[in-house]
């Protein structure tokens, strides 16, 4: 398989999504988030081991993502909303830097997403990996918001000039 094939690009991007959430890890943010986060690490790897795997031709079993992993993160994020004000403006990434590595880490999600959902239109990708990229930067983006709530750090509000 060539290296620009489409199933590299998309368990690559998840790989460097990893990186990403390690550098999020690796900030001072609650001890809570860093043990979410290595739970996320744990599930990209078993996204990239099925991203990696053409089901079509490997006879390989490899680890399979469950529903409690994608209503984890949902959990979490009711939980950090919870605490949030209302989001009225959309939001600038920077802050810090435990923040734009959020940020950082969201976009590369999307794209992790994107390529998933266009692997998935010529071979067979768990419905579960898509789901799960999805809801991941979506928690990304209200852990960003968390982070900076936490130490009073005001968000970086986009406001449009008319």
């Amino acid at each position: 398989m060539p290296k620009h094939h489409l199933r590299i690009e998309s368990y690559g991007t998840v790989d460097e999504l990893n990186s990403y959430i390690g550098l999020i890890r690796d900030q001072d943010i609650a001890t809570h988030d860093k043990q979410i986060l290595k739970e996320i690490q744990d599930r990209l790897f078993t996204i990239g081991s099925s991203l990696a795997s053409d089901p079509e031709r490997s006879k390989m079993i490899i680890p399979d993502l469950h529903q409690t992993d994608i209503e984890l993160l949902e959990k979490e994020m009711d939980a950090m909303n919870e605490k949030l004000p209302e989001l009225r403006h959309f939001i600038l990434p920077g802050g810090n830097n435990a923040i734009s590595f959020c940020h950082i880490a969201r976009c590369v999600c999307r794209r992790a997403e994107r390529l998933s959902v266009n692997l998935s239109a010529e071979s067979t990708v768990e419905e579960k990996v898509n789901i799960y990229l999805n809801r991941l930067s979506d928690y990304l983006f209200v852990l960003a918001r968390k982070i900076g709530n936490e130490k009073n750090i005001p968000e970086n509000q986009w406001i449009p000039r008319v």
